[in-house]
C-alpha cells in the first residue's frame, strides 16, 4: 500500500512539474464538449464509487470550450476522486455542466464531509489536507486539487469552492467558452 501511495505522489509531483513548464498549452487550441468530458468521468469513477457506496451522475448543456480533451478530463476526474474518497456511506456526486455569465462551468458537488472554513483559503495548495489521516488512508497525495487549480489557470479560469461541514462540498470551474455560431441561410 506505501508503494503505491509514494508512486502515485511520484506521479502528482512529475504532472505539476509539466504543468508547470507549460507542456500542455498544445492542447488548449482543441474545441471540446465538456458534458461529453463528464459523462466519460463519471463512467470511469464509477466502479470505486459504487464499492464505496456512491451514485455518481453527470447532468447539464452540452458546452464547448477550447481546451484538451484529456486534461478537462484530469480536472473533473481529480474532482470527482475527492468528491468520492471525501463523501459518507450512501453519499452521491453530482458533476453539472453548462454556461452562464460568458463563461463555461463544471460544478462536482457532493454530500461528503465538508470542509471547515478555516481550510478553505489553503485547500489548492501543495500536499495541502484537510484530514491527514483519511488522506493517508484513502491514498491521497495532497496534490489533487492543486493539479485542478493548475489546470483551471491553463485553460483561463477559476475554481472556487462552498463547503459546510457534515453537508459537502461543491467545486465549481469556469473557464472561457466557444459559442456555438449558428450558420446563416445561403440562399439569404
Amino acid at each position: 500500500r506505501e508503494a503505491a501511495r509514494l508512486l502515485a505522489l511520484v506521479n502528482d509531483i512529475i504532472r505539476l512539474s509539466e504543468l508547470d513548464e507549460g507542456a500542455e498549452d498544445t492542447d488548449k487550441a482543441e474545441i471540446t464538449d465538456i458534458l461529453e468530458v463528464a459523462n466519460d468521468a463519471v463512467k470511469s469513477i464509477s466502479g470505486v464509487a459504487k464499492k464505496a457506496g456512491i451514485t455518481v451522475t453527470a447532468e447539464g448543456e452540452s458546452t464547448l470550450v477550447s481546451g484538451g480533451k484529456s486534461l478537462i478530463f484530469e480536472m473533473i476526474y481529480n474532482l470527482c476522486d475527492n468528491a468520492v474518497k471525501y463523501n459518507r456511506e450512501n453519499g452521491s456526486v453530482k458533476v453539472t455542466v453548462g454556461s452562464a455569465g460568458g463563461s463555461a462551468f463544471i460544478r462536482v458537488s457532493d454530500t461528503g464531509i465538508g470542509i471547515a472554513p478555516e481550510h478553505i483559503d489553503r485547500i489548492f495548495e501543495r500536499f495541502y489536507r484537510v484530514d491527514k489521516s483519511r488522506s493517508k488512508q484513502s491514498g491521497g497525495t495532497g496534490l489533487g486539487l492543486a493539479v485542478v487549480r493548475d489546470l483551471t489557470e491553463l485553460h483561463g479560469g477559476t475554481v472556487t469552492v462552498e463547503s459546510r461541514v457534515k453537508e459537502g462540498s461543491s467545486f465549481t470551474v469556469r473557464i472561457p467558452y466557444v459559442p456555438v455560431i449558428e450558420e446563416e441561410d445561403e440562399e439569404a
